[in-house]
């Protein structure tokens, strides 16, 4: 693993006074913008991955071997830390060492493991894996690990899945407990993460929401946000946008407002070392 990726690097990254507020990458490409954009670290999680990787919806329909695949493709493309999404770990606590091992291998930095049973993002009943079988998930991952140069972060879904903040205070203490490197409360608005703070010492994940748009407002509560959504939601508008105009045959369409000059594009993608390797050895 290079020493750039490891969890001391992430830590130092998020140990400043002001959250950072991270677009979540869907792909290789994203991931360079995000990395040349100057944010540090990159996150690809299971939105992002179902969404561009399979065109499908975010409802556990990828594998381990699926989700790695992708995310190893984005760890390949940049020299930062990558966090990624570990679903719900995959298996049962006797086997999740597959899961940790899969991550490790892709060069991943930080994944998180959720205990969300099932309907995100759809209007299903929404349920929680039981608190004792979540919190031997996380023992096991973290035995699991070769080293500490992959984070565990433990993540719950109590307040999205069930608007129970007391619950969350709940699992968040316990995962505290077995030794999580970092906590994820999704759903946790800056006013509940307050709350939270009174309850834990360990650093805090949570996801940006439409109710704060001002990035601001999580300073002195989360130390990462994580918008999972943004790169993906950003390159759809203006997909659709630029798509529109191609089709009405418009010339704007095709000018620099809407479509990155060939020779930037290129750039970033290793043509010109390429050229010099082919040229160094005919």
């Amino acid at each position: 693993m290079r020493t750039n990726r490891t969890a001391a690097t992430l830590a130092e990254l998020l140990g400043g006074p002001q959250a950072l507020v991270l677009p979540g990458a869907y792909d290789p490409l994203s991931a360079k913008l995000v990395e040349e954009a100057g944010f540090g670290a990159v996150y690809v999680g299971s939105y992002a991955a179902a969404a561009a990787g399979h065109g499908l919806p975010d409802v556990g329909a990828l594998t381990l071997d699926e989700i790695v695949r992708h995310t190893r493709a984005v760890v390949d493309a940049v020299s930062v830390p990558v966090v990624a999404d570990a679903e719900g770990g995959f298996f049962e606590p006797g086997n999740i060492w597959r899961t940790i091992d899969a991550f490790e291998r892709a060069g991943v930095t930080a994944i998180h493991i959720e205990d969300h049973a099932g309907g995100k993002h759809t209007t299903l009943p929404q349920s929680l894996i039981p608190l004792g079988a979540m919190t031997q998930k996380l023992r096991a991952a973290l035995d699991a690990r070769r080293s500490k140069d992959l984070a565990i972060i433990a993540r719950t879904d109590a307040i999205w899945a069930t608007k129970n903040l007391d619950e969350a205070i709940a699992r968040l203490k316990a995962f505290e407990d077995v030794g999580v490197d970092y906590l994820f409360p999704t759903g946790a608005t800056p006013d509940m993460l307050r709350r939270i703070r009174t309850h834990v010492r360990t650093k805090i994940i949570t996801i940006n929401l439409p109710s704060v748009p001002n990035p601001s407002d999580w300073n002195g509560t989360a130390d990462l946000v994580i918008d999972y959504g943004f790169c993906l939601r950003a390159a759809t508008k203006a997909l659709q946008e630029s798509l529109k105009l191609a089709k009405a045959r418009r010339p704007e369409a095709f000018g620099p407002d809407h479509l990155e000059s060939e020779a930037a594009f290129e750039a970033r993608l290793g043509y010109a070392d390429f050229t010099r390797r082919a040229e160094k050895y005919q």
